[in-house]
């Protein structure tokens, strides 16, 4: 297959990343300035003043720590996002803050539930399961490569881990990222042919090599020999130029 009409490098491969993430760092120096918390601001479970955080909570973090354990993962999985999934970024980053969101808002613990790490488990999803579905050998390897990288994310899916982790943004960022792995359609990715047996509608009886085998493999019926090219020997030769003398000229 061509990557090149897939995969390619482009400024939005670091700057889509960046663009995520930036906001939350100016948001959490702006809380640390002003020392006032935006927690308010976070998903409140089942009350109505509380489903405007589905869009706010991915920006606010409770300290430095919770702000820089996302930020590695958000860059490396959005950049990866951008470069192998495209056309599906911007719609996997949206539609995966509304899902996760309002399925924290749905089955999380009455408290205020901040932090991007529901959107961190959407594109873990995402990517791993996407890969699998493609059955693409770079797609898959990708897979792979996220589970070796985030495959413990998996434990803080599930309640009693860390009581002060919202397990439930987790989960619904895992379910979120599954879902669109099934639902979002991507390009029927293929390696391209490179000889006329890999194709599907290759009939061996009319290869002109495979006439010469058969049915055990053995060679028969070879071809006659190309006779060799005969090259003509030239013969030197002689040429003569007669130059006529004036008879009168001969008899002086």
């Amino acid at each position: 297959m061509d990557d090149g009409r897939h995969f390619q490098f482009s400024p939005s491969v670091y700057l889509l990343p960046l663009l995520v993430v930036v906001p939350m760092w100016f948001v959490f120096g702006l809380q640390s300035t002003l020392h006032h918390s935006f927690d308010f601001l976070g998903i409140l479970p089942r009350h109505w003043s509380g489903l405007p955080g589905i869009v706010f909570s991915p920006f606010l973090h409770g300290n430095l720590g919770h702000i820089a354990s996302n930020t590695p993962p958000l860059l490396i999985l959005i950049a990866a996002l951008v470069y192998f999934y495209r056309r599906l970024s911007l719609k996997v980053l949206l539609f995966g803050i509304l899902l996760s969101g309002f399925i924290t808002w749905v089955i999380g613990r009455d408290s205020y539930h901040i932090g991007a790490s529901g959107l961190v488990y959407v594109l873990v999803g995402f990517i791993f399961f996407k890969g699998l579905m493609t059955q693409y050998y770079r797609l898959v390897a990708l897979s792979f490569a996220v589970v070796l990288m985030y495959g413990g994310l998996i434990w803080y899916m599930f309640p009693g881990i860390d009581e002060a982790v919202s397990w439930e943004a987790h989960l619904g960022g895992m379910i979120s990222g599954f879902a669109f792995a099934v639902l979002f359609r991507t390009p029927n990715y293929h390696d391209d042919l490179l000889f006329e047996w890999q194709r599907p509608d290759y009939d061996p009886s009319n290869d002109k090599f495979m006439q010469r085998f058969d049915e055990q493999g053995n060679f028969v019926n070879p071809p006659p020999p190309e006779p060799e090219p005969v090259e003509e020997e030239l013969q030197p030769g002689i040429r003569y130029h007669f130059i006529p003398m004036d008879k009168e000229r001969g008899e002086d």
